[in-house]
């Protein structure tokens, strides 16, 4: 990958904006695309600070905060638009590792997506709350089982994506939120044969802020990926009937 994009959302990370920009810029070869949401602490102010002082730091200012989603696809068009090979995902707070960005996009040398993925041997939490690791453990187990992947953490949301898989991805009716939206696209890469890979990664809780994760989002992934196994299971019982089975979107590597 010649050109990668690392994709950071902001709303009020006004703490935690200045240490994830410098740890991402000591990996050569990355570019920053800061998203802001009108952030009412002054990060979007900070943001464009920090562009103006590192060539390889831009800004998106959005007018409004519509969620996680709404703001990564304005990250993806913006990244699309100016021929990125690599677009990564990943959060302002410090709780993805900068550091391991060249060993998840040196994955799309051979994957169309990389997922930095917690629950694979070698991944792991820190200093969360048993309500959290459940909350993680048991969604996952979920969407496993409701979809028929054998994906250990399907709404991460530390991974890159080659440009090309982004392209073959049909973005435009995406309007998930949160840890929906991470298995939204995900399921999206699955049908449609694209080579998924997870690695290991250490995730940290935030020190700084306030988590944007709520009831509402957790319900809105519940429902969506109900509905979406429902319409996968009918699917392939209409496909075994006709005889003509679906491919498979089950085998997942892990490295």
């Amino acid at each position: 990958m010649n050109r990668s994009l690392v994709v950071i959302p902001t709303y009020n990370e006004l703490d935690n904006l200045q240490p994830i920009v410098s740890r991402t810029l000591a990996n050569p070869g990355f570019d920053i695309l800061i998203v802001d949401d009108s952030s009412p602490d002054g990060t979007g102010v900070l943001a464009d600070q920090l562009a103006d002082q590192h060539p390889e730091v831009h800004v998106f200012h959005r007018a409004v905060k519509d969620g996680l989603g709404g703001a990564y696809l304005a990250g993806f068009a913006w990244a699309l638009a100016r021929e990125y090979d690599a677009v990564v995902e990943m959060d302002a707070d410090g709780s993805h590792h900068p550091e391991d960005l060249p060993r998840l996009v040196g994955l799309l040398d051979e994957h169309d997506l990389a997922l930095g993925s917690r629950w694979v041997p070698g991944g792991t939490v820190e200093n969360w709350p048993a309500h959290r690791l459940a909350l993680s453990r048991g969604g996952n187990l979920y969407t496993r089982l409701a979809l028929g992947i054998a994906v250990a953490d399907a709404t991460g949301g530390f991974r890159a994506f080659r440009a090309d898989a982004l392209r073959r991805i049909d973005l435009d009716d995406v309007a998930s939120q949160g840890y929906c939206f991470q298995v939204d696209l995900l399921w999206r890469a699955l049908q449609r044969g694209l080579r998924v890979v997870e690695t290991p990664i250490v995730f940290t809780e935030r020190v700084s802020g306030e988590s944007k994760m709520s009831g509402g989002i957790v319900t809105e992934s519940l429902k969506k990926v109900t509905v979406w196994g429902i319409r996968r299971r009918l699917q392939e019982a209409r496909a075994f009937l006709q005889g003509h089975p679906l491919p498979s979107v089950r085998v997942l590597s892990s490295r």
